[in-house]
């Protein structure tokens, strides 16, 4: 066999130098290899060759992202930045502060926190002593946070980037590198009281950003596992069984009791039990009615969570949010930590677009409606700071995180759609030269607009044409205009210009920092 791995080896070379056609008319001759077995062969050395590099020998890189991770221009950072103002905004107007966590954590810290989603966790290579992985989320970065730093009190706000080694799906939002917006409450309080602020955030916030119509779903961890108590569930698969539950909001009843069935090994008659409860909505009234229920009021858990629903509703009532808000038993959550109340806002976002041919039973006119699914969602998880503390010491919490990859998601297609023409710039005045040879003058009045906290650009040439400089304005979206020119500089005056309406008015140079913060702090 040694003459035909050297043939064999000859041909490699040979494909790398671009003479391979006499090497392998002598590894057929040696191998006694059939045509298409050399052919096979070939195939794989010339992709190979293609990974090594192209026929100058460089490597040839691949122009791309990363699976599941996408680059922003300039538009799609503005719309974002408008989207974490509104939010941040919101945040701070419930008296939160802010923190910060390192992107990776000790691999311990993040196992077994996160039930059949742990899988979906990034581990990093060993660095020299310490196993490390990728936080998931922010919600246990800040446990281990509190924990570590025996805070027991705080409301806390916290935007960063999360990874997930996830199925990705761009086009709704689904990432696996993605920010996270969460807004927790800390501390020992009376029930109810921090989770319904919580609520009444999410209710702002998209009310605000005006995406369409939500709903916000609220059910409690206690009732569901009373709920699969007096079902029969066994106590050993109530975890794994509200993973389960919880894919309701993406398959039908029967593709979720087909899991439970066939996969978890429940009785069909324990799953169609379950069935009578996930199907079951409403609010305070739900509550009430579920109280008085033959099986749950059986369960102490079921009944505790009942009461504090019930306690709920009727802080929502004076918080002004309870027509979004609703009661619904198949409500799952599948993460570990939760302890009590959980909620998932879900959104069905109507588009002011006309359709422009019939579609999906869609005539032209009429309004396109997608809907998206969860935009954001959260809940009570009194006992993931004890995981953390050496003694178990616990810390309430009840938090919500904003789902803002898929908020953004839809705001992009809707300024698509609409055709929105969206600044990416904060410009307010250009200083532009109706001559030559004044690029010193609009430099010098360019410095003094800076000073005075003015927003201002200048263009990099010696000698732009004036209507050079105006179509600039008109592109970027710049408002405003202030002129120099050889009679303006004599005169002492700045000829200032509005873009869209083309009106021009001579303002003494003195008097044009204030003219400007007027005309400006009018401006949108």
């Amino acid at each position: 066999m040694a003459p035909v791995a050297m043939a064999y080896g000859r041909v490699c070379v040979g494909l790398l130098l671009g003479r391979a056609a006499p090497c392998l008319r002598a590894l057929r001759v040696l191998s006694g290899m059939t045509v298409s077995q050399i052919d096979e062969e070939v195939a794989k050395l010339l992709q190979l060759k293609a990974q090594l590099g192209g026929e100058d020998g460089k490597h040839v890189f691949v122009l791309k992202t990363a699976k599941g991770t996408r680059d922003y221009n300039p538009k799609q950072m503005a719309i974002r930045e408008k989207v974490f103002n509104t939010i941040i905004g919101c945040f701070k107007r419930h008296g939160a502060e802010t923190i910060d966590t390192p992107v990776f954590e000790l691999k311990e810290t993040l196992t077994g926190k996160y039930g059949e989603d742990s899988k979906l966790i990034y581990d990093l290579k060993d660095q020299g002593g310490e196993l490390l992985s990728l936080r998931y989320d922010l919600t246990v970065p800040f446990a281990r946070y509190l924990a570590m730093n025996k805070i027991t009190n705080i409301k806390r706000y916290h935007i960063a980037k999360v990874y997930r080694r996830d199925n990705p799906a761009m086009t709704r939002g689904r990432y696996r590198e993605f920010y996270q917006c969460d807004f927790d409450i800390a501390g020992q309080y009376d029930p109810m009281i921090p989770d319904a602020e919580c609520l009444k955030i999410v209710y702002e916030i998209l009310s605000e950003l005006d995406l369409g119509d939500f709903r916000i779903k609220v059910n409690d961890r206690r009732i569901l596992d009373g709920m699969f108590a007096m079902c029969g569930v066994p106590d050993e698969k109530f975890r794994t069984i509200c993973s389960t539950v919880d894919k309701l909001d993406k398959a039908s009843w029967e593709d979720v009791k087909n899991e439970m069935v066939k996969e978890k090994g429940l009785s069909e008659g324990v799953a169609d039990q379950i069935g009578e409860y996930v199907s079951m909505q409403g609010g305070m009234d739900l509550a009430e009615r579920l109280l008085q229920d033959p099986k749950l009021s059986q369960s102490k858990q079921a009944c505790a969570g009942l009461a504090d629903m019930k306690q709920l509703f009727s802080y929502l009532q004076l918080f002004q949010v309870t027509d979004k808000v609703l009661f619904d038993l198949s409500l799952a959550r599948g993460l570990d930590y939760y302890t009590g109340v959980i909620y998932e806002a879900v959104l069905s976002q109507m588009i002011q677009a006309p359709v422009v041919a019939e579609q999906n039973g869609a005539l032209p006119g009429d309004e396109a409606s997608v809907s998206v699914g969860s935009v954001a969602g959260g809940g009570r998880y009194d006992g993931l700071v004890g995981m953390f503390d050496p003694k178990g010491k616990k810390v309430p919490c009840v938090g919500v995180s904003i789902g803002i990859e898929r908020i953004f998601s839809i705001m992009e297609q809707k300024a698509e759609l609409l055709a929105e023409k969206v600044r990416t710039t904060e410009t307010q005045v250009l200083v532009a030269s109706a001559q030559k040879n004044l690029l010193e003058e609009r430099l010098k009045l360019t410095t003094e607009l800076w000073n005075a906290g003015i927003k201002a650009e200048v263009l990099y040439k010696k000698n732009p044409k004036l209507l050079t400089q105006l179509q600039h304005c008109e592109e970027t979206g710049i408002p405003l205009v202030a002129i120099l020119g050889e009679q303006e500089l004599k005169d002492g005056v700045v000829k200032l210009r509005k873009v869209a309406s083309r009106e021009e008015v001579d303002v003494p140079r003195e008097e044009l920092v204030e003219e400007l913060k007027r005309r400006t702090s009018k401006l949108p």
